[in-house]
C-alpha cells in the first residue's frame, strides 16, 4: 500500500453534491460538529447554491463564513479528479449513483483519497469493485459504500453482536428492522433505478463473484430467507433483499472474529399481518412498475429530486434494528436505535464516517471496504457518542 494521502492536501474533507437535500443536512452537522482544525470545504455544480448554504452554515458556525467553496459535476471528469487531489477524504450525496457517482469513485481510486457514500445500490458497489478495487488498493484509497441507514446501524449492529459472541465458532444472526420514516425524492429516486436495473444488477453481483477471492476454510454468507414469524421480536419478519446483508456479509468475510461459519439474515419487521401482506404486494407492484420506462418516469416525478420529510416529520420518526446472535451455546439479544433514519441519523452517520477517516487511528485498509472493516471501534464509538445507541438488551 502507497498512500498518497498527506497533509499536503488543501483540504481534511470535501463534501460533494452539498446542497441537495442530504447534502444540506451533513453540510449543517459538520458546520456543527467538526473540530476548529478541521479544514473542510464544500463542492457542487451550482456556485450560487452553494453560497447560499454557506450563509446558513455561517449562522450555526460563524467560521463557515470562510468556508472554501468549490465547483465540481458529475459529468466533468477533469472537475472530479482536481476535487479528489485537493483533499484527503470525499463524502459525497450525488445519486442514483450508479447514474453520477462512477468519476468520482474512479477519480479518488487514482488519487489515493479516501471515498465515503451513501449508496444502497448493489449494482454500483459491484461495479465499482470491479473497476477501481484494485486501483484503490494500490494508491492506498478506502472506498466506503453505504455509510448512511445503508448500511451502518446493520453492519455495525453486527459487527456490535459478534464481539458478544464466543470466538472461533459458528455464529448465526439475523437482524429485524422497524422504523416509521418517510422518504425524500432523491432516495425514491435511487430505488426506482435500481429495481428498474434487476438484470444489470444481477450480471454485476455475477462478474464479481467470478473475480472476488474465495474465503479458503471459512465461510460467510448472508442467504434470503423465507418470511416467517419471529418468535424473538413478536413480529412478522420479511425477507429484505437490499445491500445491508450483502455488506455484512462482506465485512464478516474480512474479519476473522465473524468465526470459521458466519450466517446473517435480514428482515423487515412487521407488529401486525394485514401491514406485512399490503406492505408485500405494494413492493410488488412498485417494482414490476419500475420495469416500464414510462412508468418509472412518472413514479419519478410525484417526488422532486432535492426534497424530503419536512423537520417537524423529521423530528418524529426513529429506527430500531434489533439482533438475534447465537453461538457456542450463547445467545444474545442487542439494538441498535436513532432518530429520523433516512436524513438526520444519516447525515450524521456520514459526517461522522468522514471525520473518522481523516482524523481517528484506523486498521491499515485499502480497496473497497466496509464500515466494520474499515472503521470498526473508531465509529462505533463515534456514534455512540453522538447518540445512536448500540446496547446489549439480554443475554442466556
Amino acid at each position: 500500500m502507497s498512500r498518497r494521502n498527506g497533509a499536503e492536501r488543501a483540504y481534511d474533507i470535501v463534501l460533494f453534491g452539498a446542497t441537495g437535500f442530504v447534502g444540506q443536512l451533513t453540510a449543517e452537522y459538520l458546520a456543527a460538529h467538526a473540530p476548529a482544525e478541521c479544514r473542510w470545504a464544500l463542492a457542487g455544480r451550482t456556485p450560487a447554491k452553494l453560497e447560499q448554504l454557506r450563509e446558513r452554515l455561517t449562522a450555526i458556525n460563524p467560521a463557515c463564513a470562510k468556508l472554501p467553496l468549490l465547483r465540481a459535476d458529475s459529468s466533468e471528469p477533469d472537475s472530479l479528479r482536481e476535487l479528489a487531489e485537493s483533499t484527503r477524504v470525499v463524502a459525497t450525496t450525488v445519486g442514483p449513483y450508479i447514474l453520477y457517482g462512477e468519476g468520482l469513485v474512479a477519480a479518488c481510486a487514482e488519487a489515493g483519497t479516501d471515498y465515503a457514500d451513501l449508496s444502497g445500490e448493489p449494482e454500483f458497489a459491484d461495479r465499482m469493485y470491479l473497476g477501481y478495487d484494485a486501483r484503490a488498493r494500490e494508491t492506498g484509497a478506502r472506498i466506503v459504500h453505504a455509510c448512511g441507514f445503508d448500511s451502518i446501524p446493520h453492519d455495525l449492529g453486527v459487527y456490535f453482536t459478534v464481539q458478544q459472541l464466543p470466538d472461533d465458532v459458528p455464529l448465526r444472526i439475523d437482524g429485524f428492522v422497524r422504523s416509521n420514516a418517510m422518504f425524500s425524492g432523491g432516495t425514491f429516486a435511487s430505488a426506482l433505478t435500481a429495481f428498474g436495473r434487476s438484470r444489470q444488477t444481477l450480471q454485476a453481483a455475477k462478474e464479481r463473484r467470478l473475480h472476488e477471492p474465495r474465503l479458503v476454510g471459512r465461510r460467510a454468507r448472508a442467504p434470503l430467507s423465507a418470511p416467517r414469524r419471529s418468535r424473538e421480536t413478536g413480529t412478522w419478519a420479511l425477507p429484505l433483499a437490499t445491500i445491508d446483508a450483502q455488506v455484512v456479509a462482506r465485512s464478516a468475510a474480512a474479519l476473522a472474529r465473524y468465526g470459521p461459519d458466519f450466517r446473517y439474515r435480514h428482515y423487515a419487521a412487521v407488529k401486525r399481518l394485514p401491514v406485512a401482506a399490503g406492505g408485500t404486494v405494494a413492493a410488488g407492484a412498485l417494482f414490476a412498475l419500475a420495469q416500464l420506462p414510462a412508468a418509472r418516469a412518472w413514479l419519478m416525478s410525484k417526488y422532486a429530486a432535492g426534497s424530503g420529510p419536512d423537520e417537524e416529520r423529521r423530528a418524529r420518526s426513529w429506527f430500531t434494528v434489533r439482533f438475534v446472535g447465537e453461538g457456542g451455546g450463547r445467545r444474545v439479544f442487542t439494538e441498535v436505535s436513532g432518530g429520523d433514519p433516512g436524513y438526520g441519523e444519516t447525515a450524521k452517520m456520514l459526517a461522522e464516517s468522514v471525520l473518522c477517516l481523516a482524523f481517528d487511528t484506523l486498521p491499515p485498509t485499502s480497496g473497497q471496504v466496509t464500515t466494520a472493516v474499515a472503521m470498526g471501534d473508531a465509529l462505533l464509538e463515534r456514534l455512540q457518542a453522538v447518540g445512536i445507541g448500540f446496547r446489549v438488551a439480554a443475554v442466556r
